[in-house]
């Protein structure tokens, strides 16, 4: 089966920069890196764009290399002279490098308010070794895009240390990055080709990056989604904001508030094509005694010490007409009883659960909990009354002992079964233990549970069986072990042979 591989470069960029972390801590050392790739990506787009316009050629006569707008116009963001690259680079090996570069990130934020308060300032921290620092900056000095779009080649190197920061914090790391295969899975099923794209808790900025990626994959412009997006923890937010940057992606509407989505709803009003999220799984203590009446409700009050229903509509809540959602979810929220049972019941009977997926173990670095993916849809036009149920909890690969992907090959089957199944095409059909589109009334049988084991039964043993050639293999075995049996035998009584004991 295959895997995403990683590139070289990145690999060894990887390791170059691990080797130089020495005793600082991974949680820490993520910002000193991510900052440093962020100011080169920056910092070579200004240089760029500023070596067009001293040219004075084609759309470029006339221009002032001087004036800012002619970089905002660009969606350039303005690098003065003691934050550029080549000034740090130039100076790597000064003692107080670190002052250097916490001044420069302090230059670009004064310059491009939309960076106020996003970029670290952590390299004069006397943790951080002068010497290391400098080697870093030489390192980032290494990335080449001669071969490449600048954008996608610093946004690829971006996207891969954050997920080998996830991987080097563990179940930390899980807390602002969902793996890749994951928010690809999504990405693949929802399909954001054109209009608002909202995750409202948002985390580094997956969801909306590989949303990017969809549309240019599919011969669309940079402008045709919008994104919104929410992030409670300001640090995550950081991390969201350079992403989006380096990407090149407007992030004007991904807003941050420590009250989180559902105290303080930064788009209350705000009805979106698509939605994409992971949220929290299972949060207790979500502000339920100060939401009792809020509208968003429309199944059901969820319960007090469990966030997931909250969440599921919350999603609703803000979809447009015809918008469809694609989130992961714990999977207790399929078979909940009690108050979840009750909206979850209602949800359905709405029309609205278009397809659950049940998903590998040990997909996320943060939690062993068993998840699923689940995609809503609203006002369906085909497969009215169905739901498709698909159990894919077999596919995937080890990344590592504790940690699976889905492969390409599974993102594709899974994604494009959902699809002919969707737009009724007749090559879908159910396959035992795998897929089955199931009638509500057959949900109802099940008493509203989403279980999608529940639905698509056990694979079909493969009627291949030859008795003959089986049991001349067996007996052959069995022989080769009587002859070992024999083997063992005589070399023990031989052994035994050998054995005095005093009387």
């Amino acid at each position: 089966m295959a895997k995403n591989t990683n590139s070289s470069l990145e690999s060894k960029l990887w390791k170059a920069a691990d080797k130089l972390r020495k005793n600082i801590d991974a949680a820490e050392y993520k910002h000193v890196v991510l900052g440093l790739i962020f100011l080169r990506y920056i910092s070579e787009a200004f240089e760029d764009l500023q070596a067009k316009l001293m040219s004075g050629e084609g759309e470029y006569e006339f221009a002032d290399p001087e004036d800012r707008d002619e970089y905002i116009g660009e969606g350039i963001f303005y690098v003065p002279e003691e934050a550029r690259w080549s000034y740090l680079l130039a100076r790597a090996k000064h003692p107080d490098i670190g002052v250097l570069v916490d001044n420069a990130m302090e230059l670009i934020e004064k310059e491009n308010p939309m960076l106020k308060g996003v970029l670290p300032k952590v390299y004069s921290r006397s943790n951080l070794d002068p010497i290391n620092l400098g080697g870093l900056i030489d390192l980032f000095s290494d990335i080449s895009f001669k071969d490449g779009n600048l954008g996608d080649v610093f946004g690829h190197v971006f996207e891969y240390f954050l997920g080998q920061f996830a991987l080097a914090e563990g179940k930390k790391g899980g807390q602002f990055y969902t793996p890749r295969s994951v928010v690809e899975l999504l990405v693949e099923m929802v399909e954001p080709f054109f209009g608002r794209v909202y995750d409202p808790c948002c985390g580094s900025g997956g969801m909306f990056v590989h949303s990017d990626k969809f549309v240019t994959a599919h011969q669309g412009r940079k402008g045709d989604i919008a994104i919104y997006g929410q992030e409670s923890n300001m640090t995550t937010w950081r991390l969201c904001k350079m992403n989006l940057a380096v990407r090149a992606i407007d992030s004007t509407q991904v807003v941050w508030n420590n009250e989180g989505s559902f105290l303080r709803d930064a788009f209350p009003n705000l009805k979106v094509q698509y939605i994409l999220a992971n949220p929290p799984f299972n949060d207790s203590d979500w502000g339920e005694n100060m939401l009792r009446s809020d509208p968003r409700w429309k199944y059901g009050l969820p319960p007090a010490s469990n966030a997931n229903y909250a969440w599921i509509q919350h999603f609703i809540y803000h979809l447009a007409d015809n918008g469809v959602a694609g989130f992961i979810m714990a999977n207790g929220s399929l078979s909940a009883k009690g108050a979840e049972g009750d909206i979850r019941r209602r949800i359905i009977e709405d029309g609205l659960v278009d397809c659950i997926v049940s998903l590998p173990a040990k997909l996320f670095m943060n939690t062993g909990i068993p998840v699923s993916a689940w995609i809503l849809r609203k006002n369906k036009k085909n497969r009215q009354g169905e739901i498709l149920f698909i159990d894919a909890r077999n596919m995937g690969y080890d990344v590592n002992r504790s940690l699976r992907a889905l492969s390409d090959e599974d993102i594709k089957k899974i994604a494009d079964t959902y699809h002919s199944w969707r737009k009724l095409d007749s090559s879908y059909k159910d396959i035992k233990g795998f897929c089955k589109s199931a009638t509500l009334d057959e949900v109802k049988q099940h008493d509203y549970i989403l279980v999608p084991s529940n639905y698509v039964g056990l694979p079909e043993e493969e009627d291949d069986f030859d008795f003959k050639e089986r049991f001349t293999k067996l007996r052959a075995e069995w022989e080769e072990q009587l002859k070992e049996e024999a083997r063992l035998n005589a070399l023990i009584a031989e052994n035994l042979k050998k054995v005095k004991v005093d009387e």
